[in-house]
This record gives structure tokens, C-alpha cells and sequence, in this order.
């Protein structure tokens, strides 16, 4: 652990002293729901990665984008 992760904590620490302790209770049942999403989300994430198929080649694919490309010319009058 840092020096600033433990004055972080620290100063959480001090927020938290004046919670009842119902409100601490409820505070640290959210923190580890959090946990838990905050894991479950990160593992989707890695898993999205080479989820695009396609039997097309990278260069078809970018000559294709390049292809479908519009500009607009416009004119701005002052």
C-alpha cells in the first residue's frame, strides 16, 4: 500500500467516524457489492476482445471504410 493510498484511507476514516452504526453497516455492505460488480465487469471486458469475426482480411476491411468515406465540401462565408 502507498503513502497516499493509506492518507486516503485515513481521511475516509475520519468522514466515517461521525456514521452512526447502522450507517456504517450500510456503507460497507455497498463497498463489497461494489467489489463484486466492479470484478464481474472486468472480466467482460477482457473477454470482448477478438469478438468481431469476419472473413474478410484487415486490408479489405480498411480499404472498404475508406471506400464508404463522405465529405462534405462546404463553403463558410463570413
Amino acid at each position: 500500500m502507498t503513502v497516499t493510498d493509506k492518507k486516503i484511507i485515513e481521511s475516509y476514516l475520519i468522514l466515517f467516524k461521525g456514521l452512526s452504526f447502522s450507517n456504517k453497516i450500510e456503507l460497507i455492505e455497498r463497498l463489497i457489492k461494489s467489489l463484486k460488480v466492479n470484478k464481474s465487469k472486468g472480466n467482460g471486458f477482457y473477454k470482448s476482445f477478438g469478438a468481431f469475426a469476419s472473413e474478410k482480411s484487415a486490408e479489405q476491411i480498411v480499404l472498404e471504410i475508406k471506400y464508404d468515406r463522405k465529405f462534405k465540401n462546404t463553403e463558410t462565408k463570413f
